[in-house]
């Protein structure tokens, strides 16, 4: 929904937790006005959250607040990131996706890369243990998906011949001071040739070229989760763990009472790390089990 001239996402049945649309790849300013609006608004909403822009890692605002987290990258030039901020295997994995083909560039939005997009979506029902949520989506929607928030997005294709084989969907906030990372994926068949970080590559030098000075992953950490493999991706090509303010502003009553049980957190991140670690766990081989093919007898 719309309030005012924003994009309101809303979820939760019980809860109504309302935040931006674009929340951490747009930010506000002036949030007075827009919690106001939602307040008096037709539609019932409990909670309101947003994220607060960097660089700014101290709370400006005084509503109730707890700490989230990006994975941040300071970009200043290519070489400087290059040379200094990653690891050699991340290098090396980028070198290697050269010499085995993949030509990475900044690419139209246009029927040609949905479709590429639309294969990618479709190449995999499961990954990272778990069912994939754009797996099985027609063409159309797929464009609709892609399509939003285009006058600030620049989209990165990593190319094998002429098959699109990764992408990235690059999103500025409003400052022109930071670009996150909406959409990255690559194909699971071309694991080998390391497209993922050719486009990390790619997307850094676009930064750089643009004078922006943060580029942003996604989360470095998800409530108490320990490490894994993409953490290490991301901190092996120089992205940081950034602790920023979040802010929760009740809107009402209910809203007050459920800010102060916790209840806007999801209950898995309520759990102590180990337990929810188990639980992930528990979940990862069920979903593997559920994907192996029957067995067929003779």
């Amino acid at each position: 929904m719309y309030v005012g001239n924003r994009e309101i996402k809303v979820s939760g049945r019980g809860l109504r937790i309302a935040k931006l649309d674009a929340d951490m790849y747009q930010f506000l300013s002036e949030p007075a006005s827009l919690i106001e609006a939602l307040r008096t608004c037709k539609k019932r909403v409990d909670l309101f959250t947003f994220m607060q822009r960097l660089p700014e890692t101290q709370p400006t605002f005084s509503y109730p607040m707890e700490w989230d987290n990006l994975a941040v990258l300071p970009v200043s030039t290519f070489d400087e990131w290059w040379n200094k901020q990653i690891g050699f295997k991340a290098r090396n994995r980028a070198r290697q996706a050269e010499k085995k083909g993949v030509v990475v560039r900044e690419t139209s939005f246009d029927e040609n890369l949905v479709r590429g997009i639309w294969e990618i979506y479709n190449e995999a029902p499961m990954r990272q243990g778990r069912p994939f949520p754009h797996y099985g989506k027609d063409l159309p929607t797929v464009y609709k998906d892609e399509a939003t928030y285009l006058n600030s997005s620049t989209f990165i294709g990593a190319y094998l011949g002429g098959e699109l084989i990764g992408f990235i969907k690059l999103t500025v906030d409003e400052l022109g001071a930071q670009a996150g990372l909406m959409n990255i994926i690559s194909k699971l068949a071309h694991r080998d040739k390391s497209p993922t970080n050719a486009l990390v590559a790619q997307a850094v030098r676009t930064c750089a070229d643009r004078g922006i000075a943060y580029l942003v992953y996604s989360h470095f950490a998800f409530g108490e989760r320990e490490r894994d493999k993409l953490t290490d991706f991301k901190e092996r090509n120089g992205f940081q763990r950034v602790d920023v303010p979040r802010y929760y502003v009740p809107l009402n009553s209910f809203g007050r009472l459920a800010l102060r049980l916790g209840l806007h957190r999801r209950w898995i991140d309520r759990l102590p790390g180990p337990m929810a670690e188990r639980l992930r766990a528990l979940r990862y081989n069920w979903y593997n089990r559920k994907a192996q093919p029957e067995q067929v007898s003779s």
